[in-house]
């Protein structure tokens, strides 16, 4: 998860939460949430970490980040973007993987990937 830190008025109506950014400080309060000043806000704005959070909302927040976007260049050339995503695996993935390949081959790799030509 990026975002670590929330305001109040980014956890309303989140799953277990209160539906009032006022709830949200005092649910806060009771269960002693770490908190800090937000950056940048004038008074007492303060926002909370994610680990404080009770489970059911933290893990709802974590759903609903958005998945990193990966760029692929037609220019790129398709070895070395294998060698780097294989560069990038645990060892474990890349024994899985290779093991994969030698039992079952490339063609099957591909077909259980379903990606067509």
């Amino acid at each position: 998860m990026n975002q670590e830190w929330f305001s109040a008025k980014e956890l309303i109506n989140f799953t277990g939460l209160p539906s009032t950014t006022q709830g949200v400080h005092n649910m806060a309060r009771r269960q002693n949430w770490l908190r800090r000043r937000r950056f940048g806000v004038q008074g007492r704005g303060v926002e909370y970490h994610v680990e404080s959070l009770p489970v059911k909302a933290a893990s709802k927040l974590a759903l609903n980040e958005q998945s990193a976007e990966y760029l692929y260049s037609t220019f790129q050339d398709p070895l070395a973007i294998w060698i780097e995503s294989y560069k990038q695996l645990r060892e474990e993935e890349r024994n899985m993987i290779i093991s994969f390949i030698v039992r079952e081959g490339m063609t099957e790799m591909i077909n259980r990937l379903n990606v067509s030509d």
